[in-house]
């Protein structure tokens, strides 16, 4: 058993479907058109030629997609040398043996000549011609034109595809895996269409050759069956024309089959399925064309002259087809009107379902469905947008965002959750517009007062009719959509460090240029790891930092470590420092180009350096607690001075109080900046704007 193992694996690359049997298969095709073939050899090569040209015809009708036949090029190719080689060793047969009787070219082409012709070498001739033109003229000719255009709109639509591909995983409708395989499909469809425009070629030449061909065949048989052979020219004429006659439709048919498999995979196009399937899907998809078909049937059976039974029984069909499509309609129809807007348990939920955290997720009553649901939705559109720009303005992506139905919720209120946490809530008014003005109080006009949900803000529902006159009047207009998406944007501000998962720290470091590759590899694992550079990323996300260059920060983090830091307080402030162009660039106020500085006073920055405590590594602030109060309420007026002057303050201490000084703003403002002094880049413009005294 094992020897025959071993003998099996010896051979098996010599088999079809291997490389080495592949090769050896084209040599001896390329052979038959030197070397002479015996009529036996010469039948199987036929039987082959009509066999495989009917397994490629239904392999085309049944793939679902051009994309699912893309050796078909190669086979056009590889069958077309098929049959002109068999041409030619039935030349060479015919001219050799043709004055002996009609077996001299084989058996199968004997049978041609005599089924198919009926005996008559006329008809045979027809026939011929008549497949000769259908074939030439009419499927060839309309298979590469269309493959021609298929491949010239294909190239030209690339790039567009190619921005989609790129637009969907921006967004983060598709992964990085999904996104390199639509682009490899992409690439295999144009590859296809340009190379099935020149494989029609292919087509065309065989069939100019086998007229060529038939030619040589009757006039060089006439010639050799009188001159050399002393045939009277009657049954010379009869002998030879038959062969050729043969010869020719044992090789038009197999020809025809495969243009008409090129035919069906260049005009399958985008439709989806199987050719049977979509066309009687299409062509039944509506009652209406099927009883008209069915009526004009009828109205022909009536004609004088006419047969009535096949027009009637196809009448019989269609109208059968038409009422059967036109009841399955009703019914699908009255399951669509019981049916719920939004279905929230569709089907039995797994355990793993049951476990599972969203990590956003938007729930709202029933009164507000129709901002997710419907041809006016604009609610899921929006939040990608939301989406896309938080990765380029921070760096990453966000998690999806669910939205789902909540019949808890009033019918006009809406949820905002963070991992199943609610972070905030509001109320719409359906059909209003939300005016609001930007100088700060109620906007002068008609309408009902209500507060913002985002920032707190007065505000009027108005009316869609009073949306030009309040914009006229220079408030600014907001709809449900935006107050929705305004209030998730801000509340996942506040939420980023939460958000920047594990799993996604490491696929952005997965996806570094591959010229950073060698500094990820010195930092992970001998100075530290990537849950030490998600909780470094963290911080600067919880301060509303970018972490978009994120190779910059690696190299903070690298010579962090190098230089002996191991807390994390100690590495984010390295990092800072190596990114200060872009902290100050972020915090400098584009309507005065400056970055407006809050500044401790003297004597505050002295007591809460005074009061640090602990080793240089985990130092704390321990302040007296009626201390902190009074600075935290200075602190508060001091920013709060800044803004009523119209600044967005930047509070300025040293290194070592930075990060407690953070921890004391985020109670009070987060969205105020925290710099150090060392992080102050050089070429950054400042001014200071209030003395927290």
């Amino acid at each position: 058993m094992e020897e025959l193992k071993r003998t099996l694996e010896k051979y098996r690359r010599y088999t079809p479907g291997s490389d080495v049997g592949l090769a050896i298969a084209v040599i001896l095709l390329l052979g038959v058109l030197v070397i002479p073939l015996p009529p036996f050899l010469l039948d199987v090569g036929l039987a082959v030629s009509v066999t495989s040209s009917v397994l490629v015809l239904m392999v085309a009708l049944f793939i679902t997609r051009p994309l699912d036949f893309t050796a078909f090029p190669t086979l056009l190719l590889i069958t077309t040398l098929l049959r002109l080689s068999l041409n030619v060793a039935t030349t060479r047969l015919i001219l050799s043996h043709g004055h002996e009787g009609m077996d001299a070219a084989g058996h199968v082409v004997a049978a041609f000549g005599g089924f198919l012709m009926g005996g008559d070498v006329v008809i045979g001739l027809i026939l011929f011609s008549i497949l000769l033109v259908v074939n030439f003229m009419v499927i060839t000719k309309g298979s590469g034109r269309i493959a021609e255009v298929a491949a010239r709109f294909s190239l030209d639509a690339m790039p567009g595809k190619q921005m989609a591909i790129d637009a969907d995983l921006s967004a983060g409708m598709i992964s990085e895996g999904e996104a390199r395989r639509r682009r490899k499909e992409l690439e295999e469809e144009s590859g296809f269409y340009g190379t099935m425009d020149g494989a029609a070629k292919f087509v065309r030449g065989d069939a100019i050759a086998g007229l060529i061909i038939t030619f040589i065949n009757i006039l060089g048989g006439l010639a050799i069956g009188v001159l050399r052979h002393g045939l009277p020219f009657g049954e010379a004429a009869q002998t030879f024309t038959a062969l050729t006659a043969g010869d020719g439709l044992v090789s038009q048919i197999p020809a025809l089959l495969i243009s008409v498999a090129a035919g069906i995979v260049v005009t399958k196009g985008g439709t989806e399925g199987s050719a049977d399937t979509a066309m009687v899907r299409q062509l039944g998809a509506s009652p209406k064309p099927l009883a008209i078909a069915g009526g004009t049937a009828v109205i022909l059976a009536m004609a004088p002259g006419v047969p009535m039974l096949p027009f009637m029984t196809l009448a019989a069909l269609c109208g059968a087809g038409a009422w059967y499509r036109y009841k399955y309609e009703q019914k699908i129809d009255s399951e669509v009107d019981e049916a719920p807007l939004l279905e929230t348990a569709p089907t039995e939920p797994t355990p793993a379902d049951l476990v599972r955290v969203d990590q956003i997720r938007v729930e709202l009553g029933y009164g507000l469905l129709s901002l997710a649901t419907g041809e006016a939705a604009q609610l899921s559109e929006q939040i990608r947008a939301t989406r896309r720009n938080f990765a380029q303005d921070m760096g990453f992506m966000l998690p999806v965002v669910r939205i789902q139905d909540n019949m808890q919720l009033d019918p006009n209120a809406y949820s905002i959750k963070i991992k199943e946490i609610e972070v905030g809530r509001g109320e719409l008014k359906p059909g209003m517009l939300l005016a609001l003005d930007p100088r700060g109080g109620v906007p002068e006009i008609s309408g009902e007062p209500t507060t913002e949900p985002a920032f707190g803000l007065p505000a009027l529902w108005i009316p869609e009719i009073m949306r030009v006159e309040a914009q006229g009047r220079g408030y600014t207009v907001v709809d449900l959509h935006s107050v929705i998406t305004t209030h998730l944007t801000e509340l996942v501000r506040d939420s980023l460090s939460e958000l920047l998962s594990y799993g996604e720290t490491q696929k952005m470091l997965d996806d570094l240029p591959a010229e950073y590759r060698k500094l990820l590899n010195e930092i992970v694992p001998s100075q530290t790891n990537v849950g030490s550079i998600q909780r470094v990323l963290q911080g600067l996300l919880a301060e509303r930092i970018s972490i978009r260059d994120l190779p910059t920060i690696l190299e903070g983090i690298q010579e962090a470590c190098a230089a002996g830091f191991r807390s994390l307080s100690h590495i984010i402030g390295h990092v800072r420092v190596r990114i200060s162009r872009q902290i100050c660039e972020a915090c400098t106020d584009s309507g005065h180009g400056f970055i407006p500085l809050l500044t401790l006073g003297p004597d505050w920055e002295r007591e809460l350096s005074e009061a640090l405590t602990g080793g240089a590594e985990d130092r704390q602030l321990a302040m007296d607690p009626v201390r902190l109060s009074e600075f935290m309420r200075a602190l508060k007026k001091g920013i709060e001075d800044a803004v009523n002057g119209g600044y967005e303050p930047v509070v300025l201490v040293s290194a070592a109080l930075r990060s407690h000084l953070r921890a004391i703003v985020e109670r009070i403002r987060p969205a105020t900046h925290v710099l150090s002094q060392v992080e102050m880049h050089a070429r950054a413009r400042i001014r200071v704007v209030g003395t927290v005294g």
